[in-house]
């Protein structure tokens, strides 16, 4: 029996590379703009807001924010339904992205800075993450998915969209 293949997306933008530099979440929050407009205003927000959480992330938990890392930004859709956003960091962190369900000391102390992946998780339809070459810590791969209303979608979209 043939392995089954994973359909290839309907839509692919060309990944952005960032600095690992908080000053840049304004720029990721206006290419996503940029590159979802005429999306649902609502879905437009939220993956923003999203955006944001996972690069904030990225920046403050891993390399990508201690000198000269950067930030992975890619967007896709499998299927006209859905919307994928994900982030890879440059390494470096050694921790994995996680909501706490039990809380020590160490975590309460943390907690304010744990919110963003709680709001991920409920913004979402799924979220998740994998450790790219865990062996050599080369980073992580954050991804969170969204519904898209066809309905609501841009007509035309091409399967491969070209970033500016």
């Amino acid at each position: 029996m043939a392995p089954a293949e994973e359909p290839r997306p309907l839509v692919f933008w060309e990944h952005r590379l960032y600095p690992g530099d908080l000053a840049r979440l304004s720029r990721v929050r206006g290419d996503l703009a940029r590159d979802l407009a005429g999306f649902d205003d609502d879905l437009v927000e939220t993956v923003r807001l999203c955006a944001s959480e996972l690069f904030a992330n990225c920046v403050r938990y891993t390399g990508s924010g201690r000198g000269g890392g950067e930030v992975l930004r890619a967007l896709s859709m499998p299927d006209r339904r859905t919307l994928r956003l994900s982030v890879s960091d440059c390494g470096g962190g050694g921790s994995v992205p996680r909501v706490p369900v039990e809380r020590g000391a160490d975590e309460w102390s943390r907690a304010e800075g744990q919110r963003g992946l709680l709001l991920v998780a409920n913004l979402s339809r799924a979220w998740g993450h994998f450790r790219l070459a865990p062996w050599a810590d080369l980073g992580t791969h954050v991804w969170a998915v969204f519904d898209v209303d066809p309905e609501r979608a841009p007509r035309g979209l091409r399967p491969y969209v070209f970033t500016r």
